[in-house]
């Protein structure tokens, strides 16, 4: 886990990323249209905001290819300074780790950062991680204290290997920015309630 002053143990633990990636895939692509001097087309958008704010799965697969596939991310990746994310063929199965997550957290939320993204880029990602459905406001929103301050993207995925699941959840609560990355979960809402433990844990320390 790491947040936005400071990390704690595992920040530099590789995970399988699953829909954490969306952001980065989200990144990629405004990154791309920036290097055009363009916006978003509308079918761009559509598809951005299911991906954000639904978890779409085949909006992302769509988005990822229009960004070039696994070599197009991974060039995006380390444009925005994530030095241990790497692509897979399969986007939910992307490598990454929570400081590289605080990394892209930080490029969209943190004013003044050196981001690659412009300012209209990072509100509008900023803008989606706002309207996550109630189904997927859960995580580190659980540290937000009612106050409805929050913005995130969550990741569940079990593993065919195991049968046990991949939960993860990142965003910006209050002031403090926060990636919680966690894996070996018996079910998806044991790891659901591990991360909440961990934000709510993080946020209080740190507020």
């Amino acid at each position: 886990m790491a947040d936005g002053r400071g990390t704690t143990s595992g920040a530099d633990r590789s995970y399988v990323s699953a829909s954490v990636v969306k952001v980065g895939v989200l990144a990629a692509l405004l990154l791309r249209a920036q290097d055009t001097g363009r916006w978003l087309t509308a079918e761009e958008e559509c598809l951005a905001a299911a991906m954000i704010e639904r978890s779409d799965n085949d909006a992302a697969t769509t988005l990822r290819a229009s960004v070039g596939g696994v070599a197009g991310l991974d060039a995006a990746h380390a444009r925005l300074g994530l030095t241990r994310t790497v692509g897979a063929a399969a986007w939910g199965l992307t490598r990454t780790t929570a400081r590289d997550q605080l990394t892209l957290l930080r490029a969209v939320f943190e004013e003044g950062a050196d981001s690659p993204l412009d300012a209209r880029s990072r509100r509008y990602v900023a803008g989606l991680m706002e309207r996550v459905v109630p189904s997927q406001d859960w995580g580190v929103s659980a540290a937000d204290g009612g106050s409805g301050d929050r913005a995130l993207k969550n990741g569940w995925l079990p593993r065919t290997d195991s049968g046990l699941w991949v939960v993860h959840s990142v965003g910006r609560v209050r002031t403090c920015l926060v990636a919680v990355l966690s894996d070996g979960h018996p079910t998806k809402e044991a790891g659901v309630a591990a991360v909440e433990e961990a934000a709510v844990g993080a946020v209080g320390r740190r507020a």
